[in-house]
């Protein structure tokens, strides 16, 4: 028997929460709490319907109530229980650019880097890696759905792709599903949703 026989590949599949206010005013949010809108909810709708194409064991969320409640619209959507709840997938700290448009961060913070209380993304995969890991582990062979943010999806995509992805042109959609397996003890990316970005739009939505 192969090895891949006896310990088959886990499917972790990442969807980014559905549409918030913040999100439609283009604010970055991290980790501050930012519910749903009704676009948002929809959009979760439309993703769990989607998403019975495939058949899936276990929906995990982020404890951000945008991605709680995304995580059980679709849940609802595919007859599964009430998702988990993992602190691992929570945002990415954006520190005192939270709240602020792009032009403010612009403003007040041009590197986007020298920002108070933000949480650089080696801290992002020093958290998000270990959870998905642990996540796979305790559900060998089953396949996934972890429901949380642009900024640890993006932060994920960097990882894996050596930074080529996602391009200048491309955003992480809400509602946008990427595909990871986890078989012997590593993780890979096996598909990204890229999504063009319209040409008026400014901000990078990894939020």
């Amino acid at each position: 028997m192969s090895p891949s026989a006896r310990h088959p590949a886990t499917t972790l599949s990442i969807v980014r929460h559905g549409q918030t206010e913040w999100n439609r005013q283009q604010r970055i949010q991290g980790s501050t709490d930012i519910p749903l809108n009704s676009i948002g909810r929809a959009q979760a709708a439309e993703t769990g319907v989607r998403l019975r194409e495939r058949e899936w064991d276990l929906v995990v969320s982020s404890p951000l109530v945008r991605a709680e409640e995304t995580a059980r619209i679709i849940a609802g959507e595919l007859g599964l229980p009430r998702p988990r709840v993992d602190d691992g997938f929570t945002e990415r700290h954006h520190g005192d650019m939270e709240g602020l448009t792009f032009a403010e961060r612009q403003k007040r913070f041009p590197d986007g880097v020298s920002v108070p209380g933000l949480e650089t993304r080696q801290q992002v995969l020093d958290r998000v890696l270990p959870a998905l890991a642990r996540l796979a582990e305790g559900s060998e062979g089953q396949s996934i759905l972890v429901i949380s943010h642009g900024g640890i999806i993006g932060t994920l995509l960097r990882h894996f792709t050596s930074g080529e992805r996602p391009r200048h042109n491309e955003i992480i959609a809400n509602g946008s599903v990427h595909d990871f397996a986890f078989r012997n003890g590593r993780l890979e990316l096996t598909y990204f949703e890229a999504t063009l970005r319209a040409v008026n739009e400014s901000f990078d939505v990894l939020r």
